[in-house]
């Protein structure tokens, strides 16, 4: 008999993508991952995961490929680990019969102005924002809205193109380069909109929700503002049951009004004192490496729950582990630089793994590669993971891994001689 396959249509650069090819082979599941450029993924290669180009931005096309694979094997599921291409992947497993999300569902969620609408339609609470089609427009709505005021394409992930904006010179500035942009990194046709929305202040939280269950609290580090880059995550956040139990009720309420409540969705909120509000909902499994933190600290396989899913596998009710947590901090540069020679990082990347508690420790970059500060994920170095007996253990060993990983940077030569 033919081995049956997973589609996965294109994958995420630095999270869950190869793990979602082995948990495909684990279940005895040929991956196929369907790419504008296998290049784009290390791991392909790496891991000889069979690869097909294909226009990927075009739902149609990718339609047609699954079809004509599906003359050669069984398709067992579709799926994609990329906020990207989330509404194709579910597009494509409805029009084979296969399980997947509401792929209409989806759509309206990718768009955050749409889905800071269905949200409050649903009196779940969400900033004060308005959708705009140029920097005029975004100055009157941010004037109306009140300063400082945050601006982001109506459809992007890992923060980019995420600022807080405090006055109008800066709103004109940002929204003209947002407006300006056909096309986002992938070189995928956007919108041209800009949300123009209410900046919240308090700390900011995910809620993991798999199906209609919050399954875990996540507490977020974000990087100095104007940027809202994510330098780390704690999970289960070290928050009171109560603060938790507002976070994940929020949050299953927020998946429930936008239709959404098959597989993995990544719900973001900010809390002050009491007030909770729905920053973001996410149609997909999160990023960040927070499905490893979730494995390490509660023994939930989410990238397993989530390939299950997908081909239809039962599901296994597993209760999580207590009394551990885990954490993640990645490593960015505060200034212009490289990173060092091979000794320098072999040796950085050595003690990172040897403090206690670290269970990670990687770079994404290679020696002698140029380095900027971050403004948004792909300014992220590289990361370290540690899991321990409770929040405060694990996140110390992860801030020490942290410090011996930086001995990985190298600053700019004018900066070294300064």
């Amino acid at each position: 008999m033919t081995q049956p396959v997973l589609l996965l249509v294109e994958s995420n650069t630095t999270g869950t993508g190869r793990q979602f090819a082995r948990q495909a082979r684990a279940l005895g599941i040929q991956p196929v991952l369907l790419c504008t450029d296998p290049g784009r993924y290390p791991y392909v290669a790496e891991d000889d995961v069979r690869a097909l180009v294909v226009d990927t931005a075009d739902e149609a096309a990718v339609l047609t490929a699954a079809r004509r694979l599906q003359e050669q094997a069984p398709i067992a599921g579709v799926t994609s680990s990329s906020e990207y291409y989330v509404a194709t992947a579910a597009a494509t497993a409805r029009a084979l019969g296969l399980p997947g999300p509401d792929a209409d569902a989806v759509r309206e969620c990718r768009d955050k102005a749409r889905q800071r609408q269905r949200l409050h339609e649903a009196d779940v609470a969400v900033p004060r924002h308005e959708r705009v089609r140029s920097a005029d427009e975004a100055v009157a709505a941010a004037l109306r809205i009140g300063y400082p005021v945050v601006l982001k394409p109506v459809q992007g992930s890992g923060s980019l193109g995420v600022r807080l904006c405090g006055d109008a010179e800066e709103v004109s500035a940002h929204a003209a380069a947002l407006t300006s942009a056909a096309v986002n990194e992938r070189g995928v046709p956007v919108p041209r909109d800009v949300l123009v929305e209410e900046y919240l202040r308090g700390a900011e939280y995910s809620v993991e929700v798999f199906g209609h269950a919050a399954l875990v609290v996540v507490a977020k580090h974000l990087g100095p503002l104007p940027d809202f880059v994510e330098l780390g995550h704690d999970v289960p956040a070290p928050i009171s049951a109560d603060a938790a139990a507002r976070l994940r009720d929020q949050a299953v309420h927020a998946v429930k009004a936008l239709g959404l409540g098959w597989g993995a969705a990544h719900v973001e909120l900010r809390m002050d004192g009491h007030d909770v509000r729905v920053v973001e909902v996410n149609p997909r499994l999160a990023g960040g490496m927070i499905p490893e933190l979730v494995r390490h600290a509660l023994g939930i396989d989410l990238v397993a729950c989530q390939v299950g899913a997908a081909v239809g596998a039962p599901a296994t009710d597993t209760p999580p582990a207590t009394g551990r947590s885990a954490a993640i901090r990645f490593l960015t540069s505060d200034r212009p630089g490289s990173i060092a020679d091979r000794t320098r990082t072999e040796r950085a990347l050595e003690t990172a793994r040897s403090v206690p508690h670290t269970e990670t420790a990687v770079l994404y970059r290679a020696p002698g590669d140029p380095i900027e500060p971050a403004r948004d994920f792909r300014g992220r170095l590289g990361h370290v993971i540690a899991s321990a007996a409770g929040a405060s253990l694990a996140g110390a060993s992860a801030d020490e891994a942290l410090r011996e990983l930086a001995g990985a940077l190298a600053p700019a030569p004018e900066e070294a001689r300064g």
